[in-house]
């Protein structure tokens, strides 16, 4: 009787294990077709706005109000797709390089494509790269402050 106990116990577990698998299966399928409808409205937006510029253009008015409130719709559709490419990229395991947009495996430290950082060190390392530049405007400052002597001499 404990080997068919430890049987049960096993095909339970692999069920279980199963079952888990397959909601993220069908979690992830939602989501990709999430992620095609968005880019089909995306493109259909994209046609709009071309079509309105077009016709604006020829008709020789523009309305400015409506063309920002067409752009304000393709920003809110990126924000949604990306917000749906972040859901998918975790139920895969995956991070998305804020750069290039490539996915690679979660414990990657930089992008194969574009060789961005990819860790959460990532913002002070931007902070350091921006005091730099300060003090490389202090040399653009000296040559000119040399150019001063040079005209005295």
């Amino acid at each position: 009787m404990g080997i068919l106990d430890d049987v049960v116990v096993n095909a339970k577990s692999a069920a279980q294990t199963v079952g888990k698998m397959a909601g993220q299966f069908v979690d992830m399928s939602k989501l990709r077709i999430n992620l095609s409808e968005l880019n089909g409205e995306i493109n259909r937006r994209y046609q709009e706005l071309g079509q309105f510029i077009y016709e604006a253009k020829k008709a020789g008015t523009s309305d400015e109000t409506e063309l920002d409130e067409k752009i304000a719709g393709l920003d809110d559709l990126y924000a949604q797709l990306a917000a749906v490419s972040a859901q998918l990229a975790a139920l895969q395991n995956k991070v998305t390089c804020p750069c290039c947009g490539k996915q690679m495996e979660i414990d990657a430290t930089f992008c194969s494509h574009c060789g961005m950082k990819l860790t959460k060190d990532e913002a002070p390392v931007e902070e350091p790269a921006a005091q730099p530049e300060q003090p490389a405007e202090a040399p653009e400052q000296a040559p000119a402050e040399g150019e001063e002597e040079k005209t005295e001499e």
